[in-house]
């Protein structure tokens, strides 16, 4: 189990370092409803972790293997596909990086997080962390993984869970930090929130790059 964990670390993290989802929960914990659309937020960005997951995990037990011993050609292709998909979306999102003294660009739907619900936060948070393309592919790396070990039931929950806490943990950490002292948490929820807008396509093309070749690596060692 160990290895395994140690394989899906990075592709946690992949997902944990997601600046756009971090922004928005900044933004809702900086907003008149704070604390209820914060969590309803914080819920729904769980509530998708868990379902790309075990849905990549039940979907890699079934994949076919043509040979039963250490060569796994089709996993080893897909985690070469999936490796390949996350140094594109690192190009991207180097070309998409702010130039000079322009200002970074943000959804548009960001405008709107001072009016959102509860249950509109819960929305948003399963569909940035279960309909992200950079998410899905992390989730699909995690899947094969886990269902490319002989883990039993229990075991393979574990890992799962592991998964899920480092993947939640960065929307989870400003959240629960909120509840607990509030007061104390607009100034430096501020300061984060600005230095993530000004760089977060550096941060995420550099570790797309990193675990896509990372990725890589292991979808030809698998041959």
């Amino acid at each position: 189990m160990g290895g395994v964990i140690g394989d899906i670390l990075p592709l946690a993290l992949g997902v944990a370092i997601s600046p756009i989802p971090i922004i928005a929960a900044i933004l809702m914990l900086l907003s008149p409803n704070a604390r209820t659309t914060g969590v309803g937020f914080l819920g729904g960005w769980i509530a998708g972790v868990v379902i790309a997951i075990v849905a990549f995990t039940l979907l890699s037990t079934v994949l076919p293997e043509s040979d039963s011993g250490a060569s796994h050609p089709v996993k080893g292709t897909i985690r070469l596909v999936l490796g390949l998909l996350l140094i594109l979306l690192a190009a991207k999102q180097w070309r998409a990086r702010p130039r000079g003294q322009a200002a970074p660009a943000l959804p548009k739907w960001m405008s709107a997080i001072d009016t959102m619900t509860p249950v509109k936060g819960l929305g948003l948070g399963v569909a940035l962390s279960a309909l992200n393309p950079k998410n899905l592919i992390m989730a699909a790396g995690a899947g094969i993984a886990i269902g490319d070990s002989n883990l039993d039931s229990s075991q393979t929950v574990v890992v799962i869970v592991v998964y899920t806490v480092i993947a939640a943990s960065t929307v989870a950490v400003p959240v629960i930090g909120y509840l607990v002292a509030a007061g104390r948490m607009a100034e430096p929820l501020e300061s984060l929130r600005g230095w993530l807008v000004r760089e977060n396509t550096v941060v995420m093309a550099i570790l797309l790059l990193v675990i896509g070749v990372v990725m890589i690596g292991k979808g030809i060692a698998s041959f």
